[in-house]
């Protein structure tokens, strides 16, 4: 009963040791480090994240995988268990009190793909609001599209926002291919392991809640060029000059630009909106 998966949750078991093999040393362990795991299924994963490391918490939504998991690790000193659906806790208040302090350093995980969306910005954060305590790394089974669109490189089909809001946020790269045959049942996509390793930008941007407006336009309609695109806010002989002057072209879609280069153009744009707003109103006259 506690094998058989649920569609809700998105459940595939992963049964090859070669990509078990591989996500351990990508997430480089070490005896110091706390592992977060989402999701943690039969806990193939989790056996072998306790091997290397400090402690192991694992966050699980699902009851019959649950009670499986208590019966698999009981009496293990450095397995904590927390029944709980992941995108309803404050992290890391509603940590499980077992587990104790620090919190965990960095999470590995093979996450159900409905929800890798929800799952990254309960990780990263925001452009606009990163997360405060960041981890030292983030070790994901995703789907392939979307592994390939997050380490998306500039003009590629792939670069999009989500490129641009993960990469604002973290390195990101792409571990190894994971193809279907690698899970229990096979899953209709093709997957990839990725690295993510949360940093701060040294040149931020100015306004990055602006920043973020931006991109959610720019990419609004993909085909578009984005004069039309950000027509709602900003001239597009304006936009055309300022593309220029940043090594694009007037005619530029949005997958042209280079993170840095969207945070110059959105630096740029907020300091030409500031400057009209500090314009004095036209005088007035009253008639006499």
């Amino acid at each position: 009963m506690a094998s058989r998966t649920r569609k809700q949750f998105g459940q595939h078991w992963l049964k090859s040791p070669e990509i078990l093999r591989q996500i351990v040393v990508a997430a480089r362990l070490s005896k110091e480090d706390r592992i977060l795991e989402i999701g943690p299924g039969q806990g193939v994963l989790t056996e072998e994240l306790l091997k290397p490391t400090q402690k192991v918490l694992s966050v699980e939504i699902d009851r019959d995988l649950c009670q499986l998991l208590r019966k698999r690790f009981q009496g293990h000193p450095r397995f904590v268990l927390q029944e709980a659906d992941f995108l309803s806790l404050r992290f890391p208040e509603e940590i499980e009190p077992t587990f104790g302090e620090p919190p965990p350093n960095k999470v590995v995980a093979n996450i159900p793909y409905n929800i890798t969306g929800p799952i990254l910005e309960r990780l990263l954060g925001k452009i606009a609001a990163p997360r405060p305590n960041s981890f030292d790394s983030i070790v994901l089974l995703v789907q392939k599209e979307v592994a390939q669109r997050i380490c998306a490189k500039p003009g590629s089909k792939a670069f999009g926002a989500l490129s641009l809001r993960v990469q604002y946020l973290a390195q990101a790269e792409i571990i190894c291919p994971v193809p279907a045959k690698a899970f229990q049942p096979p899953p209709k996509v093709e997957s990839a392991v990725i690295r993510l390793t949360p940093r701060h930008l040294e040149k931020p941007a100015q306004n990055p809640k602006y920043l973020a407006t931006l991109i959610k336009l720019g990419f609004a309609t993909k085909r578009k060029m984005l004069r039309n695109n950000l027509k709602s806010v900003v001239d597009r002989e304006v936009l055309g000059a300022i593309l220029t002057n940043l090594g694009s072209f007037p005619e530029a879609r949005g997958e042209a630009l280079s993170l840095r280069q969207w945070i110059t153009l959105s630096d740029k744009l907020g300091d030409l909106k500031a400057a009209e707003e500090a314009m004095p109103s036209p005088a007035t006259t009253s008639p006499i």
